[in-house]
């Protein structure tokens, strides 16, 4: 069973710091938001469907901080901290969809007192946690009939029980599959800059017992062409109406080079990841990070001092490269933009 990733322990975020993995299994405790904004910022907690968790969780150590009962300034206050954390990190839409839900919670409770806000914003935290381990548990159950025994899988970034509460979403898949007794094998792509391939999936896979080989970001193409992959399964920070996806950087270069092969590219990610608000990619905010995640690593420098350095997080997968997109309502096909609204509406 994958670990959990986060969890609220005595009133605080416990979380699992991944920026020390895959050396070691070392968990941060945050008391307060601004501890869990930095975790946030930083990368100690990452992947959208966590983020939404660790959104949620947030508002509720804001709510623990205010002390007094007037209702309007208590409402104020968690506006704040709704406010706040949602300048951590622009691109994953699931963090903004859970503020949205926390910040409804003070508009169906807008008469009452204080401590019975608190409670309704507590259970909404943890609504949206329980939903979270049961979305990514079906999106696994759908997504393990599109592996067939012995494929060889390819996938990019941390989609695993790191990037949600305790599952997966692209990893889920595997771990679905793998409970349903299908033998398959998995290339895990190292995941430019910041190596979240090779320190975060690889570390994981090996703890499933899932037959697993690290490769090189670069090394994708001669992979596909040498015939050994036979599917790609990514996540998702943002999907769009139409079905354009952002996700980790590099991860539009395996949409083309399946494209051009002629191997099945899937999306994995849950309702909440969509964004039905913005109708192409091109809409979508890409975060751009600082330069040192590019030109250091271990506190080393790996490039000249003076270069210039360009650092996006994320990049967009045109919907045309994708061939389905795996949700906890079922498998999405083209034409996205028809399919997406029917199965959600």
């Amino acid at each position: 069973m994958p670990i959990p990733t986060i969890r609220w322990v005595n009133g605080n975020v416990r979380i699992i710091d991944q920026t020390k993995l895959p050396g070691k299994l070392q968990y941060i405790t945050c008391r307060n938001v601004n501890s869990l904004w930095k975790a946030i910022k930083n990368l100690n907690v990452r992947g959208a469907p966590a983020l939404g968790v660790a959104a949620a969780f947030g508002v509720l150590l804001g709510c623990k901080s205010y002390k007094g009962t007037n209702r309007e300034l208590f409402v104020k206050h968690v506006r704040k901290v709704c406010d706040h954390i949602g300048t951590s990190r622009p691109t994953a839409v699931n963090l903004f969809n859970a503020l949205d839900r926390m910040r409804e919670v003070l508009l169906r409770h807008a008469t009452c007192a204080v401590p019975k806000i608190k409670k309704a914003l507590w259970r909404e935290a943890f609504a949206i946690y329980e939903n979270d381990r049961r979305v990514c548990r079906k999106m696994g159950d759908h997504g393990a009939s599109l592996i067939r025994t012995n494929s060889r899988i390819m996938t990019i970034c941390n989609a695993g029980a790191l990037a949600t509460a305790d599952y997966g979403t692209a990893l889920g898949v595997l771990y679905s599959a793998k409970r349903k007794k299908k033998k398959f094998k998995v290339f895990a792509c190292e995941t430019r800059p910041l190596l979240q391939g090779a320190r975060l999936t690889a570390w994981e896979l090996l703890r499933a017992k899932i037959d697993t080989t690290l490769i090189c970001d670069h090394m994708a193409a001669s992979v596909m062409h040498q015939g050994k992959i036979d599917a790609v399964f990514a996540g998702a920070d943002r999907i769009a109406a139409n079905g354009d996806t952002a996700n980790k950087i590099g991860t539009y270069n395996l949409a083309v080079l399946a494209k051009h092969h002629g191997i099945p590219f899937y999306i994995v990610a849950p309702r909440s990841t969509f964004d039905m608000s913005i109708r192409t990619g091109a809409q979508i905010p890409i975060e751009e990070r600082k330069p040192e995640e590019v030109t250091h690593w271990g506190g080393r420098a790996t490039a000249p001092k003076n270069v210039k350095v360009y650092n996006p997080a994320f990049d967009v997968t045109d919907h045309r490269l994708i061939t389905a997109i795996v949700t906890e309502k079922g498998i999405i096909r083209p034409p996205f933009g028809k399919n997406i609204r029917k199965r959600f509406s």
